[in-house]
């Protein structure tokens, strides 16, 4: 810690350790509902006999909570201050949480997905706040890195939420498979219902855990202080000026695109790595999150390694290289058939650790004040992981794909969407690199 701490240039310095550790404890947080909603994707499919394409509206809901309330968080923190802003999001978040238990009694899958909006307004509260605050916790030279530090901890979050999802809801669920649901539905609805109500119930448990502990977190950082959290406390806001400067600022434009693309790429990977073990390889729904943990494992490796490494390479050569390792394993996911298609899924997500904060460091570099409103703008572009997952959902309704005498499943052509993301972000890095030769 000596190294980060020693003198003013460095990563983290010594007044501001104790909120960056305590900011820190958020990005798991967030973590941990991304991925343990991923998971619930197939399994509403299965608990509710919906199609692919109405059980992403899962994600839709999630990530559709950070499009709406992005914006309007980021005027929130102009006009009172970072602290109350992540007060907000926290209390969103934990209300959220518990509206799982009225949606599970009444069984109906649109107050499941209100239940998720609600808790992503929180996290587009706290993530809004929570990143512009830790860029700000030291010298500029260091934010990109310091920003990166602070993410590395997201996955671990995610991991957790993974581990919850695999063993205390989809290997509790019932093992009945689809055909035989639909059976019983039509045979003995009575019989169907209990099952539905019971599986539900599974899902809400740790939800509800999940409520509690945000709401624990809520009363810390109420009594807690946050130094240079106050964000011009009255002030006008100016937005007019503050976009007009944002939307003529080719660099950060970029970005929020490439966010977009990248946030849809990742939840496309996470969400549907359960879809291709079940579908391609026969996979349980627990055996195939369990892959998705390995992806996870991975990940976090490699965001540490690719923290390391921006300390020789500039980030735009960083990005653009992830980016095309990205697409390449994307290739193998779709055209190789079997456990190397898992494989190269599973892989995929060493290409993907760095890209998230990367691009949030590089658009949101220089902007000073601006900031507050451009960090908006990059959590408002995570919609790209409303809208994305749907589509490829529908594309995996659909029938088999033949390209030249080539049959593609359904599954496997799906992935050519994330595989279009990867080559928008890495024409971003591409440009970025260019610039700064």
């Amino acid at each position: 810690m000596n190294n980060l701490t020693s003198h003013s240039h460095r990563v983290i310095t010594k007044q501001y350790l104790i909120p960056f550790i305590l900011v820190g404890f958020l990005f798991p947080l967030w973590g941990f509902a991304n991925d343990i909603t991923n998971p619930m994707v197939a399994a509403f499919k299965n608990i509710l006999l919906i199609s692919n394409f109405e059980s992403a509206l899962v994600q839709f809901a999630f990530y559709g909570g950070y499009c709406l309330m992005a914006i309007p968080a980021a005027i929130f923190i102009k006009r009172f201050n970072y602290k109350q802003a992540i007060i907000m999001g926290l209390a969103l978040y934990s209300i959220g949480c518990f509206l799982f238990i009225p949606a599970g009694k009444m069984m109906a899958f649109e107050a499941f997905l209100l239940s998720y909006f609600i808790m992503t307004c929180g996290l587009s509260f706290l993530e809004t706040s929570a990143n512009p605050y830790i860029l700000s916790l030291g010298d500029e030279s260091t934010a990109t890195q310091r920003l990166n530090l602070a993410q590395a901890f997201n996955p671990l979050g995610s991991l957790v939420g993974m581990f919850v999802a695999r063993e205390f809801i989809l290997a509790r669920l019932n093992p009945a498979a689809e055909s035989t649901r639909r059976e019983l539905s039509l045979n003995d609805p009575g019989a169907f219902t209990l099952i539905q109500q019971s599986d539900l119930d599974v899902i809400i448990g740790p939800y509800l855990m999940l409520g509690m502990v945000v709401f624990f977190v809520l009363i810390i950082f109420f009594i807690s202080k946050l130094p240079g959290s106050k964000s011009g406390k009255g002030e006008k806001l100016d937005l007019k000026p503050t976009l007009n400067r944002l939307f003529s600022n080719k660099r950060y434009l970029e970005g929020v695109i490439a966010q977009a693309f990248y946030v849809g790429a990742q939840i496309m990977c996470w969400t549907f790595i359960i879809h291709y073990g079940v579908n391609e390889l026969g996979m349980t729904k627990a055996e195939a999150q369990s892959y998705n943990m390995i992806a996870m494992v991975i990940f976090v490796s490699s965001r540490f390694i690719c923290t390391y490494l921006l300390k020789f390479i500039n980030s735009g050569q960083l990005l653009m290289t992830l980016a095309l390792g990205g697409g390449t394993f994307i290739l193998g996911t779709i055209f190789l058939t079997g456990m190397v298609g898992l494989y190269s899924l599973v892989a995929v997500s060493a290409c993907m650790s760095l890209m998230f904060p990367t691009i949030y460091g590089i658009a949101l570099k220089g902007l000073g004040e601006d900031a507050k409103l451009g960090s908006a703008g990059l959590i408002l572009a995570i919609g790209g992981g409303s809208l994305m997952p749907p589509l490829q959902g529908l594309i995996m309704d659909m029938s088999s794909f033949s390209i030249g005498g080539f049959l593609l499943s359904s599954t496997r052509a799906s992935f050519g969407l994330p595989l279009v993301c990867f080559i928008v972000i890495g024409i971003y890095g591409w440009n970025t690199m260019r610039k700064h030769a």
